[in-house]
């Protein structure tokens, strides 16, 4: 009993600290396969697995409370339920034969990658590749499924003491991915008004900001994700009559509704033209995203577009944009990679992740796929 606890309480503490928002703790979560392989029986593999999700998704519950205004028990609930896939899976692939187990966890990791249990396949282990391998892009993250696999062995201590050592030489030489050439992301601190605030007033409040910004040399401003509100043929006039004297060129979010919901979308704007630019592949999933209205017969919530559009064309650009829940999961960020794009775009509106490190994550973990295959990131955010 005391062995099983403390793998829970390592466990736990691996989630706590490899996802606190700081990308270079990001490697510690190499140790949870050798956590869960540690364990002598599936119940105490499914424990160790909701600890360390628990607590790596440790924001969620405030986040809903703050989304929703209400009090700490709907989000307490979805924590809960948002852990169910990974546990459930954790503890199913567990076998009580040490020699099948790392066949096991890697099935488990690639199931957590990609739809539709990948849909809420937060904290994986694999995003600490960006941190480990720098630069290595497609090598590296093959070597870091290596390491993952390697730590159900027996030789997992020595493992863990390679990869510490590639760790601390990563650290050493660590600097931020670069921002794109003539790129510049505005960060805002709005609050939920952003989105929500149509009048002339804010939409001249941002072109301001736009401008400030295409002042200290950008031609490519990015604004946070929902920053325009609803996307109008009189939002698109309004910007693009403030642009027509300058050769500055506006990525921003924004919502285009109709009848049966909506989409979650980035648009480019110039003074030559306009339009949607990005569809978002993953929504947040229960606020945003509520797939069963549409079992039900009901119309209403966000469009997924899962594997639409991983890339897009601006000004000779091959871009890849992620756009808040899409930089916590891990499918999206593949996706666009196999495309080989020249910067990432990284949007989000968090005003109700405040007093929790949710935002701070969602950089980390963008940051580290950006150094791992070496591409440029650029990123706005709404507080």
């Amino acid at each position: 009993m005391a062995r099983a606890l403390l793998l829970i309480l390592i466990a736990a503490l691996v989630g706590v600290i490899g996802w606190s928002g700081e990308p270079l703790t990001l490697p510690l979560a190499m140790l949870f396969p050798a956590l869960w392989a540690l364990a002598r029986r599936r119940t105490i593999a499914a424990l160790v697995a909701a600890a360390y999700f628990l607590a790596a998704s440790r924001g969620l519950p405030q986040g809903v409370a703050n989304f929703y205004g209400s009090d700490i028990w709907p989000g307490l609930f979805l924590w809960l339920v948002a852990s169910l896939a990974f546990v459930a899976i954790h503890g199913l692939l567990w076998i009580s034969r040490p020699g099948g187990r790392a066949a096991r966890f890697a099935l488990a990791a690639a199931l957590m990658a990609v739809p539709p249990f990948g849909i809420v396949g937060w904290a994986h282990p694999l995003t600490a590749a960006g941190v480990l391998f720098p630069r290595w892009g497609w090598l590296g993250l093959t070597a870091a499924v290596v390491g993952l696999i390697m730590m159900m062995t027996r030789a997992w201590p020595l493992v863990a003491i390679l990869l510490g050592g590639i760790w601390l030489w990563s650290a050493a030489t660590w600097t931020a991915p670069p921002l794109p050439d003539r790129f510049r992301g505005v960060d805002l601190d709005m609050g939920q008004s952003l989105g929500r605030d149509g009048t002339l007033a804010r939409q001249r409040d941002l072109i301001t900001s736009v401008t400030r910004a295409g002042g200290q040399g950008a031609t490519i401003v990015v604004l946070p994700e929902s920053a325009l509100g609803f996307w109008t043929p009189s939002v698109e006039r309004l910007w693009r009559d403030a642009l027509a004297s300058s050769d500055i060129a506006v990525i921003a979010g924004a919502a285009v509704i109709d009848p049966q919901g909506y989409d979650n979308v980035l648009v480019a704007i110039s003074a030559r033209d306009a339009g949607i630019l990005y569809r978002e592949r993953m929504p947040v999933p229960v606020s945003m995203w509520q797939p069963w209205r549409r079992w039900l017969g009901q119309d209403g919530g966000a469009r997924a577009h899962l594997f639409a559009n991983p890339t897009v064309e601006l000004a000779g650009r091959r871009i890849a944009p992620l756009i808040c829940y899409e930089q916590l999961v891990v499918w999206p960020i593949l996706q666009s990679m196999l495309h080989r794009p020249d910067a990432i775009v990284a949007t989000g509106n968090g005003w109700w992740t405040v007093g929790t490190s949710i935002i701070d994550i969602q950089n980390a973990s963008t940051i580290a796929w950006a150094r791992l295959f070496d591409v440029p990131l650029v990123t706005a955010f709404n507080r």
